[in-house]
């Protein structure tokens, strides 16, 4: 959900100078067409699903060379316009293949886009804006978007070929994308009755 916005359009490199400042330690922050947007802080059950999700998609990229998985909100730079209205998204999980990173990458946002992008929804997001966000990660070249959603306990696979929402007795896949990669969509979830 969006708490704030500042109405100065800024670049992405005063975006980075900025979230760099004491003012913005402890706040999570996007940079959305030249506009700062201030981001809720996730839940339990975000961190839970995003971990167990993490933990399966980067055990198959470091299981077969792959490439990189990032997590916790990193931040990545999908559009830099003329007029400084930039767009820097944070994604819950990344993967970046071999062919469009270094091994290891630089200590600064990354000016990649991901293969595959994923997002585990909370509350507190707005749709209007993670629709923005699917369509904005596609035009800067993500191959694969998926949305986790922890209330239906489903998925949405977003490419540049369609989407398609999945349901617990279906199977994730990572296509093209992640060859092999394949997981039942209940797997994603904590199950409440072992909690």
């Amino acid at each position: 959900m969006v708490m704030e916005q500042q109405l100065q359009k800024i670049s992405a490199d005063r975006f980075i100078a900025l979230v760099d400042s004491p003012e913005y330690a402890d706040r999570i922050v996007e940079l959305v067409e030249g506009e700062i947007v201030e981001m809720s802080k996730p839940s339990g059950l975000h961190g839970q699903i995003t971990f167990l999700l993490s933990l399966k998609i980067g055990n198959y990229v470091v299981d077969n060379g792959l490439g990189i998985v990032t997590a916790a909100d990193t931040g990545f730079i999908l559009e830099r316009n003329p007029d400084g209205r930039d767009t820097v998204r944070g994604l819950d999980i990344a993967f970046i293949s071999s062919a469009n990173a270094p091994a290891v990458l630089p200590d600064q946002l990354v000016v990649v886009a991901p293969d595959l992008a994923v997002e585990v929804i909370s509350p507190s997001n707005e749709a209007e804006d993670i629709h923005h966000k699917i369509r904005q990660l596609l035009a800067a070249g993500t191959a694969l978007v998926w949305i986790v959603y922890p209330r239906t306990r489903t998925v949405e696979v977003h490419s540049h070929s369609g989407s398609a929402t999945l349901e617990s007795g279906d199977f994730l896949s990572g296509g093209d994308v992640l060859p092999g990669f394949e997981i039942p969509v209940r797997e994603i979830f904590p199950d409440p009755e072992t909690s």
